[in-house]
């Protein structure tokens, strides 16, 4: 005689042959498939839903993303204002306003009326051997255009300069040939020992001129010029400063950048040694 099995052995006796209630679930289907009235979906509506959710999250079609990567991609010859290249390519050495930088200040009205417009644009653009001083033409290895050269020496002079700096002075000669350094010794202990020292290894107002390092980091030209345009950013006057009553001529600062040049000890890559 067989006897009715009841609910709870049907139930246990094959977990794959349950049916479940109105609304439960099936054997053999999936757990997330329940009735239409809410709860979980379909495994495939479940994985469409997250690959759409991550496109949408990496897609640049969002407004935010779309402008990071326009600015990602815009390329660094596309870069024109004055400021913008200034703040890239420059102030790192120059100072942040053309101050106070490593290297010679920009932000200078004597001497941006010292300097001519095509001897910048050529250190800009093909650099100083032989210095710390890069090219950034394109054509020289660097990664400026022609047209950013022509800005940044077109900000500088417009942003920084003074067309009035130097109006009514008798200025020296932006570049002129090395004088002599015995009487450049004795220019020197007039006009800049006070500050510098007898020696020029540093004195109570500034320091050495005659390190290694730090002329091994120089051109020659960079010593004339900050002879005469001074470091106003230091409180170094320029060259109608340095001595009581009167400039300094013109044949004195050839000689006094002599004598700083004898001090200067053989560099390596540079021409001539030194």
């Amino acid at each position: 005689m067989r006897h009715p099995v009841s609910n709870s052995r049907r139930a246990t006796a094959s977990p794959g042959r349950v049916r479940a209630s109105a609304g439960g679930v099936r054997g053999g289907r999936s757990p997330l498939r329940l009735n239409n009235q809410g709860g979980h979906v379909g495994a495939p509506h479940v994985i469409v839903a997250m690959l759409l959710t991550v496109s949408l999250t990496g897609c640049d079609v969002l407004p935010e993303r779309a402008r990071a990567r326009e600015q990602r991609e815009t390329a660094p010859t596309q870069v024109a204002t004055f400021h913008a290249l200034y703040n890239q390519q420059c102030a790192g050495c120059h100072g942040r306003d053309g101050r106070l930088g490593a290297a010679r200040p920009l932000n200078d009205a004597v001497y941006l009326a010292l300097v001519p417009p095509s001897r910048l644009r050529h250190v800009i653009a093909e650099g100083v051997p032989g210095t710390a001083q890069p090219a950034f033409a394109i054509s020289a290895g660097g990664a400026l255009s022609d047209e950013q050269i022509d800005a940044l020496v077109q900000g500088l002079r417009a942003t920084w300069g003074r067309p009035d700096a130097l109006s009514g002075v008798s200025v020296p000669p932006y570049a002129a040939k090395l004088g002599d350094p015995e009487r450049g010794s004795a220019v020197y202990a007039a006009a800049c020992a006070s500050c510098h020292g007898a020696d020029g290894g540093g004195g109570p107002k500034a320091r050495s001129v005659v390190d290694p390092s730090y002329l091994a980091l120089v051109s020659d030209q960079h010593l004339r010029t900050t002879v005469i345009a001074g470091r106003a950013d230091v409180g170094m006057p320029d060259w109608r400063e340095h001595l009581a009553g009167r400039a300094l001529a013109p044949q004195e600062i050839s000689d006094v950048v002599a004598w700083l040049v004898t001090k200067r000890g053989p560099v390596p890559g540079r021409r001539g040694g030194v």
